[in-house]
């Protein structure tokens, strides 16, 4: 039988004009993070299945998406699902280190989960997160962050932002049991995504009291909910004195980084992990071309302490930067141009092995070569060159190698000039 060649669902093949964009991307936020004293980190792919479902990890919405799997010794395994888990084990493992500890990990993550335009079921995080830090200065740090790599990206966007303790705290007054406070939470999250007949049908589907359902129903509907004064006068709760008063913090810095205009506090906003404590923030594109989140993350000071069990806490706080998902953003606004990774491109008439010494002398000073290896007619080399935006061309021949002196082609102008073989790279390099 005929092997049929195709990608599983939900992964992808990115030929290079889309892999120099993806690239493009990384490297912004790759030089942001730096820019921000955050260093690098690198963690296995493959995890132990323990560590992954963990109740001090992602939770029970996220262990059915785990891609499970054994070793030949049947220890049980699994892909990492997230950065997070794995950042917390290293802390865990490495308790010495100095504090606070900055750090960025961008690789592949794995979720059998539904797939959509701008999710798949392998794709790329790019993680900043800070441990040790329990001011909100740090979730201000983050989201100023975000707001430098999408200036960079010139991509518009705006960040949805709560406290999970002030949710908390609210779903308690009004009578949430808190054996049943996570379930009410994931519901709520989606309310922008499903509506609130789909909230209604899916809180009495979990078995939540119908009384209670209407009282959930009433506060979805209350305007006031976005007042921090009202939120005082009328809720009882510690966590809610103690998620406001976080949020008045963080305001403040936001105020004084200018950058208050890019956010939009969201009551119901609580992430679908279990792990986070208090702040928690999603990054959406101002047009909602894209309709899931292109950044998002919180605050997590529970589970490295967790997993160390010393009876410690280590504050921690960070952000997930989508990169596929960026991607589909930038290529469905027309942002993504993929600039030619080659500077020249030689091409041989009869004289091979000059251009291959040629271009060995003109890599060593730090310029991209690449030669013509086929048997195209010239004016299909040129055409090529000129669709792989190329932006300049030499052609070698033995007339070029006796005088020593070369003709090159500038692609984007449509000019020719002359110059000798030593001045090249003073030529396209100025």
């Amino acid at each position: 039988m005929e092997m049929k060649l195709q990608n599983l669902k939900g992964t992808k093949d990115f030929l290079p004009e889309e892999q120099i964009i993806r690239d493009s991307i990384r490297r912004t936020l790759e030089d942001t993070f730096q820019k921000y004293g955050y260093l690098p980190l690198e963690t296995p792919i493959l995890c132990s299945f323990e560590l992954l479902a963990s109740k001090y990890g992602g939770g029970a919405e996220i262990l059915k998406e785990i891609y499970k799997l054994s070793d030949q010794g049947g220890r049980e395994l699994g892909l990492r699902y997230d950065l997070t888990t794995p950042f917390a084990k290293v802390i865990g493992m490495n308790p010495y280190l100095n504090m606070p500890f900055k750090r960025y990990e961008i690789g592949k993550v794995f979720r059998d989960g539904p797939v959509k335009t701008g999710r798949m079921r392998e794709f790329i995080q790019c993680d900043v997160d800070i441990a040790g830090v329990k001011s909100m200065m740090a979730e201000a740090e983050l989201m100023s962050m975000i707001v430098s790599v999408f200036e960079e990206l010139d991509l518009d966007i705006y960040i949805s932002y709560n406290n999970r303790k002030l949710l908390y705290g609210i779903l308690l007054d009004i009578g949430v049991k808190e054996q049943e406070i996570n379930e009410v939470v994931l519901t709520l999250d989606k309310v922008e995504k499903i509506g609130q007949e789909g909230i209604e049908k899916e809180m009495l589907e979990k078995g939540i009291d119908k009384e209670l359902v209407g009282k959930l129903l009433r506060l979805i509907n209350n305007k006031n909910l976005s007042n921090f004064d009202y939120l005082l006068e009328n809720y009882e709760s510690e966590l809610v004195n103690d998620g406001l008063q976080e949020l008045r913090e963080l305001n403040e810095y936001l105020e004084t980084l200018g950058i208050i205009e890019y956010t939009r506090f969201t009551p119901f906003l609580a992430r679908g992990l279990d792990i986070y404590t208090g702040t928690v923030y999603e990054v959406f594109l101002s047009d909602n071309s894209v309709s899931s989140s292109i950044v998002a993350g919180g605050r997590y000071d529970k589970i490295i302490g967790s997993f160390l069990n010393n009876g410690n806490e280590y504050p921690a706080v960070g952000l997930t930067f989508g990169l596929d998902v960026i991607y589909t953003a930038m290529t469905l606004r027309d942002r993504a141009k993929a600039n030619s990774l080659i500077d020249l491109l030689i091409i041989p008439l009869g004289a091979e092995k000059e251009s291959l010494k040629l271009a060995w002398d003109l890599r060593k000073q730090g310029i991209r070569v690449d030669i013509e290896m086929s048997e195209k007619k010239l004016n299909k080399s040129l055409n090529a060159a000129n669709k792989k935006g190329i932006p300049y061309v030499i052609v070698l021949g033995q007339n070029e190698i006796n005088t020593g002196k070369v003709t090159i082609k500038d692609m984007i102008k449509g000019e020719s000039f002359e110059v000798s073989i030593s001045q090249i790279k003073a030529k396209i390099m100025y």
